[in-house]
């Protein structure tokens, strides 16, 4: 193989009712010549599809191509949609000719127009065609071992993996899904990309308008189609094989062993519970990838970037229970570290000294508080401990408690977070949740600080994550359930402000559905350059709630939701962590709750979860709830006709009802019962 040419860069638009070239002319007879294995001298050509919502170029993509490089004598990426300027400069070295079209048609479409483009004279030089796209990482086991095998492969045509046959067919509830091979890997010899049959099948193809028609009018039509017409397939992976029907999602880990250099995204971001009824565990196979030599690293920062941040965390398992005995830090290499701390209660001064001087380096310590009285108390409280931990202290006295603890980090230090001046900023402060019962404020509080930092050795094996990771961004303690009704209304009314904020912010990571996955209590440890979207905005007091209307919807409360995706718009994913006790606490909550909530439904957690979603929001088993849940079960045609008298219906119901119940509400809405309102307004908002 040759080494890569300087990259040719032909730029334009192709639309879906552009003229379809005559191209590969030849005879209708059927193929009859038996399959050859790849000629010694043979040329190949391997047409890349790439779709990126931004117009980037991940990692991923430049490493796959770079490794493709020695077995491809022509690299044609087409890309479905725009291309920043620095993705064409990161293709160009690792691609022959890197063509734009207009985002139409999936990777069929762009498959087809692009073999038209590249023309069908040129194409008949060359003896084996690849249709490969970007939907997966590699290569995680070798390239050659793989070309090796299948060279010597007699096949008119051959694929990575394939997919078992299913009956009904799961798309059409009809029918016969067929086996087939799997699309992101379909290596065409030229016997077959050079007959009338292949011309006649991409000449004829509709166009693709959704996932599903790629799947019927392509994926799992392309073997059967040419095999019924004489044609040879091979497969490196077969799914005779293996366990389960779909290796590539199921048995991922079992195909890197196997010497499989292909790793499919989707085990990253497909629906968790999906998974987990076919015990797929993500986290196990990014070990795998890791062990064969992977850069995992790549993993996080394409998915974190294009998926739901809670899908991903699920599917890779990203809780960290972390022991309270070092294992992990490099002494040899310690961050440097900045402290911000809120301290509105200077009573719990202490306390949260306490927790900072756990950490094993020396801090800067960054003080926020609301009068010069509480910064008297706090000065003579450090004066008195003499921490030697404490490199530098600068206590600071904010003109206005909007906002709080949010509005103290963002804008009383957003000094402290510039890119640069630290390696990583550990946020705290003096938590009193005043809403709900004493209990609940006392777990919370202990929930968060202590998953934050709970001994020496725990606060150095937290650092140590972030010693091993440079793509993590954040971690926080889990989302809270044990004394707040948080699970299944984690955004509660903050998700519209958030979405105005992030298109503000140029966040594009899609929201979480039910719940955000964010640090809920406002404490953890950060790079500051994966708060970056987050400082570069100049937020002022005014844009906060006054305290005693810090309810649910207030600019802290979103921001508190958002810190996450702003992190992941960068590319940096979060990890939550807990200690061994409080994971020992949550889970054995979590196990009770869910086996109570399942204990009238049958089937596994996905089959469960599907009913309750289409049955929809139940309230509280009113007359108006529960004819809706009957229509939508049972009569979803009248419910739709219906659903416009359904959003004033649930309104007027619930406003009804929580004037009969104004307790149990306050109880169920924590977020949204009144803030302290001795936590007033110090000075006018800036």
């Amino acid at each position: 193989m040759r080494p890569a040419a300087a990259a040719s860069r032909s730029v334009s638009a192709c639309s879906a009712d552009e003229p379809r070239s005559e191209f590969l002319q030849t005879d209708q007879r059927p193929h009859t010549v038996a399959p050859a294995p790849f000629p010694a001298d043979g040329r190949r050509i391997v047409f890349y599809l790439l779709h990126d919502s931004r117009g980037d170029v991940d990692d991923y993509i430049v490493y796959k191509l770079a490794a493709l490089r020695p077995f491809a004598d022509h690299i044609f990426v087409v890309v479905n949609g725009e291309l920043t300027e620095e993705g064409h400069r990161r293709l160009d070295p690792v691609a022959d000719t890197v063509w734009t079209r207009e985002n139409v048609g999936f990777d069929v479409w762009g498959y087809k127009t692009a073999m038209e483009h590249f023309g069908a004279e040129r194409l008949a030089e060359f003896d084996e065609v690849i249709l490969m796209n970007y939907t997966w990482f590699g290569p995680v086991r070798p390239f050659e071992d793989l070309f090796d095998r299948m060279n010597a492969e007699p096949a008119d045509f051959w694929g990575m993996t394939d997919h078992a046959e299913i009956v009904p067919n799961p798309f059409t509830k009809d029918g016969i899904l067929r086996r087939h091979i799997q699309s992101h890997w379909i290596a065409v010899r030229k016997p077959m990309f050079t007959s009338a049959a292949w011309r006649e099948y991409w000449s004829s193809m509709p166009m693709i308008e959704n996932y599903t028609d790629s799947i019927l009018r392509h994926e799992s039509k392309f073997t059967h189609h040419f095999e019924q017409r004489g044609f040879t397939s091979a497969v490196a992976f077969s799914v005779a094989d293996y366990p389960a029907e779909h290796p590539a999602l199921i048995n991922a880990d079992i195909l890197l062993d196997d010497g499989c250099p292909v790793l499919k995204r989707r085990g990253f971001f497909h629906y968790p519970p999906y998974l987990d009824q076919h015990a797929v565990i993500g986290r196990w196979t990014i070990e795998r990838a890791e062990h064969y030599g992977y850069p995992v690293r790549m993993i996080y920062q394409n998915i974190v970037r294009n998926s739901q941040p809670r899908a991903l965390y699920t599917d890779a398992a990203m809780h960290e229970i972390l022991p309270d005995v070092d294992v992990a830090f490099d002494a040899e290499n310690p961050p440097t570290l900045a402290a911000v701390v809120h301290i509105y209660y200077e009573e719990m001064t202490d306390e949260l000294m306490d927790r900072l001087v756990m950490l094993p380096v020396p801090m800067d310590l960054f003080i926020t508080t609301t009068s010069s009285e509480k910064a008297d108390t706090i000065r003579s409280v450090l004066e008195r401990r003499a921490d030697p931990n404490f490199s530098h202290v600068d206590i600071r006295i904010l003109p206005s408690n909007r906002g709080r603890d949010l509005s103290a980090f963002f804008i009383a230090c957003r000094d402290v977070l510039e890119p640069g001046r630290y390696d990583l900023v550990v946020k705290i402060h003096s938590k009193q949740t005043v809403q709900g019962s004493f209990n609940s404020g006392r777990y919370f509080k202990l929930q968060q600080l202590d998953n934050v930092l709970n001994s020496p050795g725990y606060a150095a094996n937290a650092l140590a994550l972030f010693q091993k990771e440079p793509g993590l961004g954040m971690v926080f303690p889990p989302m809270i359930h044990i004394g707040f009704p948080t699970m299944g209304r984690g955004w509660y009314a903050n998700k519209a402000p958030a979405e105005a904020l992030a298109e503000e912010l140029g966040i594009r990571v899609p929201f979480d559905d039910i719940s955000p996955l964010a640090p809920y209590g406002c404490m953890w440890i950060a790079r500051p350059e994966a708060l970056r979207l987050m400082v570069e905005r100049e937020w002022k007091y005014k844009e906060y709630a006054a305290p005693n209307k810090h309810f649910d919807g207030s600019l802290a409360h979103v921001q508190e939701r958002i810190v996450g995706y702003a992190a992941a718009e960068l590319g940096y994913h979060v990890r939550t962590i807990s200690t061994a006790e409080h994971a020992s606490i949550s889970h054995t909550a979590l196990e009770f709750k869910l086996d109570q909530m399942g204990a009238t439904m049958p089937g596994y957690a996905i089959d469960q979860i599907q009913f309750l979603h289409r049955a929809g929001w139940l309230g509280h088993g009113g007359i108006v709830a529960l004819t809706r849940v009957y229509l939508k079960l049972n009569h979803p045609r009248v419910a739709k006709v219906l659903r416009p008298l359904d959003r004033p219906a649930r309104v007027v119901h619930h406003q009804l009802w929580k004037l009969r119940h104004p307790e149990t509400w306050k109880r169920n809405n924590p977020e949204e019962v009144e803030g302290d309102i001795a936590e007033g307004e110090l000075r006018p908002a800036e």
